[in-house]
């Protein structure tokens, strides 16, 4: 099984696939660490302010020692310069809010599984036109269930995870795997604002494991 394989198989058998940001280094590795003590080997860390890339390598350099078995991606990557600056910097895989064919290019050369966001039928055509293997649904708060399932029979095979309007309730997590995602992404519902600001990583932690407990009682 090649590398971009393995990922897929490890965010479907997790069912989820966190994801945040902080500008503070210390605190962006407290809160990845939190959620890999709970359970998580995957994790998308966000390109959303001007410390991502520091903090990505800081994150990169402690997982080696503390969290051996993590997979640390980063979302939000809108352009081919951004893709390549964190591939330089170790990500495992790239994960895009929008279909961007030369972010997919670059993944491509490097081998590199890339997760683009697709709100449309012709956006998931395009996507898989250049090599997505997993289509992140976004905004998925705004396009609801109801899409996956109108959709997913005009691209069968092809793995979907909503992102955005995933919340920890047991009904939603499984209303969304019943309308045929292969995981969901997790941003503020779990690793909200206030845990964060607060460093409440043991609440953290508890949603987390909560979480992964729901989505296997479910699959």
């Amino acid at each position: 099984m090649d590398n971009k394989s393995q990922l897929l198989k490890a965010i479907t058998d997790q069912g989820m696939l966190p994801l945040f940001f902080h500008a503070d280094e210390q605190k962006s590795i407290d809160i990845t660490q939190a959620v890999y003590d709970a359970g998580v080997r995957v994790i998308e860390y966000t390109n959303r302010g001007k410390e991502a890339l520091a903090n990505f390598k800081k994150l990169k350099e402690v997982a080696k020692k503390s969290m051996p078995e993590l997979k640390l991606g980063i979302g939000t990557i809108k352009t081919a310069q951004e893709a390549q600056d964190f591939i330089d910097a170790g990500t495992d895989f790239i994960v895009c809010p929008i279909v961007t064919p030369e972010v997919a290019e670059v993944c491509k050369k490097a081998d590199m599984l890339w997760i683009p966001g697709c709100m449309t039928p012709t956006e998931i055509s395009i996507a898989q036109k250049h090599g997505a293997g997993l289509i992140k649904i976004f905004p998925a708060n705004i396009l609801g269930q109801e899409f996956i399932s109108s959709i997913k029979d005009l691209f069968r095979g092809q793995l979907f995870m909503p992102t955005g309007g995933v919340d920890l309730s047991k009904e939603n997590i499984s209303s969304w795997f019943k309308a045929g995602v292969c995981a969901v992404g997790m941003g503020s519902k779990l690793i909200s604002k206030d845990i964060m600001d607060n460093g409440d990583y043991e609440q953290l932690a508890k949603n987390t494991k909560e979480v992964l407990a729901v989505i296997q009682s479910i699959k």
